[in-house]
């Protein structure tokens, strides 16, 4: 009899309450003096604990589908202007195919891209266009190739003299986007590099040291890229072999494979913050 998941439970709780206090905080509620209106977070907390849960159950499907235990997913609540850390599940046995590594790394980015995108779409519709002034001195978020796209198709092309204030809802499809991005980069043991071993192989080590450079030049634009770098190469670059490496990739896991590196592409943000 499986034991009632309780740690899970209780961090998703208590990270659904922290995503709630940042949106809140988002919104100008003092919550201090008016704590009553804490409901105004709920747009933004909603929004981003959807997109966290469908990554990371999609990753925990996946490893149930190919035989291969993991963990239902480990939430992080923190103090931070959205509230989390983000949400991880733990592999507790190896993955034994390269099909397998295929589907359970792009499960997680791919689930997490489509509801980002039905997101963006859903608050950029309720965003505003304002001019420059109006945001002096706010934190500017930087645009991927696809939110670009999204809110030229939604809000029309803004001037250079103006700026979108983002819907909470935009704002945590936003982040879900470059969350998305930051998992599919093709290094060491990330999403992105359990699909570059099953298409690679031992070439992904090349991959991963070339890309850990570009990490590192991409510091002088934001130094969170240099950050970003050091931790990958603390965690180490090289992935751990599947037993059946011979089982070759059919072409819709080789399909798979190539769509998430157009995804991210499409979601990579080379600055991603700024103040104005």
């Amino acid at each position: 009899m499986r034991k009632f998941p309780f740690l899970h439970l209780i961090l998703f709780i208590l990270t659904l309450l922290s995503t709630l206090l940042a949106g809140a905080i988002q919104a100008g509620v003092n919550l201090l003096k008016e704590p009553e209106k804490i409901h105004k977070g709920l747009p933004f907390a909603l929004t981003l604990m959807t997109i966290l849960l469908s990554h990371e159950l999609s990753h925990y499907f996946a490893s149930r589908k190919h035989n291969t235990k993991a963990t239902l997913p480990y939430f992080i609540p923190a103090p931070t202007i959205i509230g989390t850390f983000g949400a991880f599940i733990k592999m507790k046995s190896p993955i034994v195919t390269r099909k397998a590594l295929v589907d359970i790394g792009a499960s997680g980015p791919i689930a997490g891209f489509v509801i980002s995108v039905i997101a963006s779409i859903t608050g950029l519709s309720f965003s505003d266009v304002v001019t420059i002034k109006e945001t002096a001195g706010a934190l500017s978020l930087g645009d991927s190739l696809l939110f670009t796209i999204l809110s030229d198709i939604v809000l029309g092309v803004t001037p250079d003299s103006h700026d979108i204030l983002l819907h909470p809802v935009a704002f945590a499809g936003w982040i879900g986007l470059f969350v998305t991005s930051l998992n599919l980069i093709p290094v060491g043991q990330l999403d992105g590099g359990h699909i570059a071993y099953a298409l690679l192989g031992e070439k992904h080590v090349r991959v991963s040291k070339i890309l850990i450079w570009a990490l590192i030049i991409l510091g002088l634009l934001w130094e969170g890229w240099a950050m970003w770098a050091i931790l990958l190469l603390i965690l180490g670059l090289r992935h751990p072999p599947v037993l059946y490496w011979e089982t070759p990739l059919d072409p819709r896991r080789r399909l798979i494979g190539w769509l998430a590196l157009v995804i991210f592409i499409l979601t990579f943000i080379p600055v991603p913050f700024k103040i104005i």
